[in-house]
């Protein structure tokens, strides 16, 4: 009976259970103190030539913000973020296992990086195809606060995806 009570008065209070997943919005992973900084969303390389995200050869946009401040709290939560996929490397299957997830698409190829707070580093075994980069996706599993440095950007968050699926709009 004190088990029931205990587990009703935390489902009241809107205290996640262990197991259970935290739904976060880009703006969860920016401190309220923080300064804001829009993203430059004006593309830095002509579009019409592009034949893949990865084969184009101009040199990465500067990033405006590489060591932009982060939610500590957020360190081992399980989490489920919906966002666009970078690839860092693509397997001979045409699958990319280890890659940058961010709020919007283009961004660290098409346009500058958005700040590290707004960039996850996510590794996973699952993979995703490349050719289907234009698609958001949800990307769910445990949340590291620890920054992470790549040729595209600096992410100020780390994740070991366990589960990659689709983004769809509710009706």
């Amino acid at each position: 009976m004190r088990v029931l009570f205990i587990a009703a008065l935390l489902a009241f209070t809107g205290i996640a259970s262990a197991g259970e997943v935290q739904v976060l919005t880009w703006e969860a992973l920016v401190p309220p103190d923080a300064p804001k900084i829009a993203p430059v969303l004006t593309p830095m390389h002509d579009l019409s030539t592009l034949g893949t995200a990865l084969a184009e050869a101009a040199p990465a946009a500067h990033q405006l913000a590489p060591h932009a401040p982060v939610v500590k709290a957020l360190d081992g939560q399980h989490v489920r973020l919906p966002g666009y996929i970078v690839p860092l490397e693509v397997g001979e299957d045409g699958r990319t296992t280890d890659f940058l997830l961010v709020p919007y698409y283009g961004a660290c190829i098409h346009v500058p990086p958005p700040p590290s707070n707004q960039i996850v580093h996510v590794v996973t075994e699952l993979g995703v195809k490349v050719e289907e980069l234009y698609q958001p996706y949800w990307v769910e599993g445990q949340m590291q606060v620890k920054p992470s440095s790549s040729e595209l950007a600096e992410a100020g968050y780390q994740m070991q995806a366990q589960k990659i699926f689709a983004y769809e709009l509710p009706d």
